[in-house]
């Protein structure tokens, strides 16, 4: 059995690392180069940067901060935010991180999984899906909905759809942000989670809704989730990366434990 893992994530709003609730409300909260560091040390996963605007303002991401961030840190490093194309991915790359989370632009333009997997490696592309719940219709069967910028935009795709169509396209893991459960600390959205676990193959990370180690058990068990976003819990202290991995190990869940 493959360890699950425990992924902090960088919210960054002009260079500095954000957050807020449900994707709105955001306040600044620190430096995201020291913060990345922080958990790196403190024995996370993995680190995923989201440039949170770049979509919605039509820029580019921040290259400068993602390659700083890039120096402090040895472990996996997902980047998203601003890619719309090969170039993009390539700058990112290039810059340190090891993968690159499409989300708005693969709406947009499907083909940008494909030829990223084709230029890179399925390995390095991470389908972002920021999902939301509605009722359920002919159009969208399993009742959430891709929504993009931020949320703001509703797109009328249906999210499971979406996520088998990523995979088909060459995804190599999906990243599955509830918006409903976002900033919540209530516990990520399960119902969603274990939808899009059970069909696909590829791994799946929960996002969205972490407010204890219970939360992210229940992810890894009755979601599926091959992996868990955090964000507020250890953003604002309530727990560090080692006391959730000594908490879920002691509960049966495979972790990596630096430590040992």
């Amino acid at each position: 059995m493959l360890s699950k893992r425990i992924i902090p994530c960088l919210d960054v709003r002009d260079g500095k690392t954000t957050k807020g609730i449900k994707f709105k409300e955001n306040v600044d909260i620190g430096d995201p180069v020291e913060m990345a560091r922080f958990y790196y040390e403190q024995g996370a996963d993995e680190i995923v940067f989201y440039d949170i605007t770049a979509s919605s303002d039509r820029r580019d991401i921040m290259i400068d901060v993602v390659r700083r961030v890039a120096e402090e840190i040895f472990i996996p490093f997902s980047v998203g935010g601003g890619i719309r194309t090969i170039e993009d991915m390539r700058d990112v790359l290039l810059a340190g991180s090891e993968k690159i989370s499409v989300n708005t632009e693969a709406i947009n333009e499907p083909k940008i999984i494909s030829q990223g997997a084709a230029a890179f490696g399925s390995q390095c592309i991470v389908l972002g899906m920021d999902v939301k719940r509605v009722d359920a219709s002919k159009s969208i069967p399993s009742g959430y909905e891709m929504v993009i910028h931020g949320g703001r935009t509703h797109t009328g795709i249906d999210a499971l759809f979406w996520a088998k169509e990523g995979e088909r396209l060459g995804a190599g893991e999906i990243c599955l942000n509830s918006i409903d459960a976002d900033g919540t600390q209530k516990g990520y959205e399960l119902t969603l989670t274990s939808l899009i676990s059970e069909n696909v193959n590829i791994p799946v990370i929960a996002s969205g809704g972490a407010g204890n180690i219970d939360h992210m058990y229940d992810a890894f068990t009755q979601g599926k989730a091959d992996a868990a976003l955090i964000a507020s819990i250890v953003h604002y202290g309530t727990y560090t990366i080692k006391e959730i991995k000594e908490t879920l190990h002691t509960k049966g869940v495979k972790v990596r434990r630096t430590w040992e």
